[in-house]
């Protein structure tokens, strides 16, 4: 299969860690251009750098987007419409109408699009998703404590330093726990956003869960956690640093030159920021 020609939006600290290399590697992508709107940090991504994000689209087939989200929702909204498919970072967008309009185009253009939840991609993930469809589970909870908002870590940026631990977080945790438990009807949420966040989930068939969520803690911090409870055992998803960035960039060619969809495609990040949307109401401002 000829790789796909992705354009990629945005040179920031995930673009030069994660996407750029991702998208170069092959054999499934390669990366046919860079637009950001700091041409500097854009040339360090061993790409073509273009100066209208007009011209990157004239120049791939799929484009990929790590920037902050309200500029994602705008402009993966303009590459849908040129008939792009899409690589989405969470969240979708920065508010709900801009998710809302942004799913609406790509369904409008009818483009391929797939977001970037990276626990998703994982084969310790996809294990643990299978061992919790065969325990007929009833409950679970999630745990993820860190400092990331806290002195000059590189992704204290300023949509996460505004919006806390429910826009950044939430999507990775409230997906998975969808995923394990059954789709996500329901949400309590109490706390604050900037510091602890607590979310209790309702799930289609009766199941519930708790997540517990915070960038601003210090001193030495466990892991990620999440654990699922059934009828007849449990299960525990393993502690992992790598990202499967590989997988990602395979599923995401074969999502484009086959067509059909991907499970996490814009409307799920829809569905994903309805429930942060819903949480985000409940919650001290």
């Amino acid at each position: 299969m000829e790789p796909v020609a992705v354009g990629l939006v945005g040179a920031g600290p995930w673009a030069e860690m994660a996407h750029a290399p991702m998208l170069s590697k092959g054999p499934h992508t390669r990366l046919a251009g860079v637009w950001a709107r700091r041409p500097e940090a854009a040339a360090r991504l061993g790409a073509p750098v273009f100066e209208r994000v007009e011209e990157l689209f004239d120049a791939c087939e799929a484009v990929a987007f790590c920037v902050p989200p309200a500029v994602q929702a705008e402009l993966a909204a303009r590459a849908a419409r040129a008939g792009k498919a899409l690589l989405l970072e969470k969240p979708l967008a920065d508010t709900l109408d801009g998710a809302r309009r942004l799913a609406e185009a790509v369904a409008e253009a009818g483009v391929a699009s797939q977001l970037v939840l990276t626990l998703r991609y994982a084969v310790q993930t996809r294990t643990f998703l299978a061992r919790c469809a065969e325990i007929q589970p009833f409950g679970g909870h999630a745990a993820n404590i860190s400092g990331t908002l806290l002195g000059d870590h590189p992704f204290a940026t300023p949509w996460r330093l505004e919006r806390g631990v429910l826009l950044d977080v939430g999507p990775h945790v409230i997906d998975l726990l969808g995923a394990a438990l059954g789709p996500v009807t329901g949400v309590r949420a109490h706390g604050n956003p900037l510091g602890w966040t607590g979310l209790l989930l309702e799930h289609e068939g009766g199941a519930v869960s708790e997540a517990s969520l915070c960038m601003t803690a210090v001193s030495d911090l466990p892991p990620p956690t999440f654990a699922v409870y059934g009828r007849t055992g449990s299960a525990v998803l393993p502690h992992f640093d790598d990202d499967p960035l590989d997988v990602i960039a395979e599923e995401f060619a074969a999502t484009v030159r086959h067509g059909g969809g991907h499970p996490l495609d814009a409307a799920h990040g829809l569905r994903l920021q309805e429930i942060i949307a819903e949480a985000e109401s409940q919650l001290a401002p």
